[in-house]
């Protein structure tokens, strides 16, 4: 793609809301782009790749400091792929480390709703279970 776009046509390429790739922009996850006379934004095939990028790492669930850290490796030529392993790694510990948490949570609460009643009296083990201190 040889050609440049607007930011709507972006947005219809790459499945972003126009104001999504304007809050990219802005945080510097991708560089300033080319504007026209009138302001509008115009994007090429390489910046259309690079929103395709964060639009994957955000799927991913990488906050925004890794996803810029991924960008920044991305558009580096020079990269060592180690890098981007270590980045990949530490964000699964992450997910590893919430999927423990959600698990304990879901231990927990499962066993107050099966304790409580679910009646008419206002006794309530749920209430009961979230008053410890």
């Amino acid at each position: 793609m040889k050609k440049l776009v607007t930011i709507g046509e972006a947005a219809n390429i790459t499945g972003l809301s126009a104001k999504m790739i304007r809050h990219y922009e802005v945080n510097g996850l991708i560089p300033k782009v080319t504007r026209t006379d009138a302001q509008y934004r115009l994007y090429n095939s390489q910046q259309l790749k690079l929103l395709g990028v964060i639009k994957q790492a955000k799927k991913l669930g990488f906050s925004l400091v890794q996803i810029q850290a991924l960008s920044d490796l991305w558009q580096n030529p020079n990269r060592a792929s180690r890098e981007v392993k270590q980045l990949a790694e530490e964000h699964l510990d992450e997910i590893n480390l919430k999927i423990k948490e959600l698990k304990q949570m879901k231990k927990e609460l499962q066993e107050l709703a099966n304790n409580c009643n679910g009646d008419e009296n206002a006794s309530c083990s749920i209430l009961d279970g979230l008053d410890k201190v």
